[in-house]
């Protein structure tokens, strides 16, 4: 595993970033995240605020939830935030919906694309020494301690993150992955009521614009809701 520094070329998305804090570096596969989905249609969703090229309808009444919109014209940089963009654009879906749409196959793409980047690579596994899996460990980690060295000290010292950080760390929150991400951290970070508590006043905060506070909170109710329908399921079938 090599730690040489990362060579820029195009920004990272904040969903690619997602993936790496959540990718076990050794073996290669997220543990157990049950809204792993909409997790991952979350960060493609602030992306998208970010770029000013989504928002949300007005809340018509307490029955009536807010929908997605699709704002601004022309294409966008990159292919995924191309296909979330139409997706939105489609027709109005509160955020549930269209996560569920959006974050559809990126556990998939997602690591494909930081194998392309020298980031991750590739192995084929079997697993119970029959079932073929692919798994995806760590190539060159020094982005992902960049990444860390950024998020720790909001969690640990209360630094006001900026905006794509208090973005990462408010979905993370909200799926119930925060802990994991702490993995890795140098110096260690160990996970305390009081991370949780930090992680989920960035998740209910506002941090920068409107647009992007609220795709935020938009995107973090989603995945929370999701969080514990899974959970629930999965207790129930237990």
């Amino acid at each position: 595993m090599t730690t040489q520094a990362f060579s820029p070329g195009s920004q990272m998305l904040i969903v690619e970033e997602l993936m790496l804090l959540l990718l076990d570096d050794e073996k290669g596969s997220v543990a157990g995240s049950p809204s792993l989905q909409f997790l991952l249609g979350g960060g493609l969703l602030v992306e998208l605020a970010l770029l000013e090229r989504v928002g949300q309808s007005e809340k018509k009444s307490l029955l009536t939830g807010r929908k997605l919109l699709a704002t601004g014209t022309g294409p966008l940089p990159d292919p995924l935030l191309q296909a979330a963009y139409d997706t939105i654009a489609e027709k109005p879906r509160g955020a549930q919906q269209a996560l569920t749409k959006i974050g559809k196959g990126l556990q998939k793409t997602v690591p494909e694309r930081l194998v392309e980047r020298g980031i991750l690579r590739e192995e084929k596994k079997k697993m119970l020494g029959v079932i073929p899996h692919i798994v995806h460990p760590a190539e060159n980690t020094s982005y992902e301690t960049q990444l860390r060295r950024k998020i720790r000290p909001v969690l640990a010292d209360g630094a006001t993150p900026d905006q794509r950080t208090a973005s990462l760390i408010a979905l993370l929150s909200a799926g119930n992955a925060l802990k994991t991400s702490l993995r890795d951290m140098e110096p260690p970070l160990k996970w305390s009521s009081d991370i949780r508590r930090r992680g989920k006043e960035i998740q209910e905060g506002d941090w920068g614009a409107t647009v992007v506070s609220d795709a935020v909170k938009a995107a973090a109710a989603a995945i929370t809701a999701a969080t514990v329908a899974a959970t629930t399921a999965a207790t129930t079938s237990g």
